[in-house]
């Protein structure tokens, strides 16, 4: 069985569509973010701080590294992490590439709602995220669409496994 890619931007939903499938599929789930943490032993703002964004660019290369073909994995990617070190290429080939595609407003609400100080480049308290994410979602979209299925608008696992059913 092909692994499955969950990627978009922060708070598009891929922890938690990710969670719902393993399930549904009997597979090992997998967030990027929080293995790099793990394996770490700080936080993601830390790592930020501490070492710097190609640091952490870096980290999450060497975690994608350890997923195979045929791991039976649902991973949900860091936001940025397809956008960096040929990993989108290496998602695709070693996988089935979901986009999350919401809408920025609907980031922005859902990022205001679970404020936390997680994530170093989403600053809640910003007065211009929704131009800073706008921006950035501009930006990451060439990489976003070279996943294998795009899922656009708010979407459940029923709607994204129907989607799978065809790559699998």
């Amino acid at each position: 069985m092909k692994n499955i890619f969950f990627i978009g931007m922060p708070s598009s939903g891929k922890s938690t569509l990710g969670k719902r499938v393993a399930d549904a599929l009997h597979y090992r789930f997998l967030d990027t973010d929080k293995q790099i943490v793990r394996d770490e032993g700080r936080s993601i703002p830390e790592i930020f701080a501490e070492s710097g964004e190609a640091y952490f660019r870096e980290a999450e290369h060497r975690v994608l590294r350890t997923i195979r073909p045929g791991d039976n994995t649902v991973v949900s990617t860091g936001g940025g992490m397809p956008c960096f070190h040929d990993n989108m290429a290496y998602i695709n080939a070693t996988g089935i590439s979901v986009f999350l595609d919401v809408p920025v407003e609907i980031l922005v609400r859902r990022l205001l709602a679970h404020a936390t100080d997680d994530r170093p480049l989403n600053n809640p308290s910003d007065p211009n995220l929704f131009d800073t994410l706008q921006q950035r979602y501009k930006h990451r979209l060439q990489f976003y669409n070279q996943a294998a299925i795009i899922v656009a608008g708010e979407t459940n696992e029923e709607e994204v496994l129907r989607r799978i059913g065809v790559w699998m």
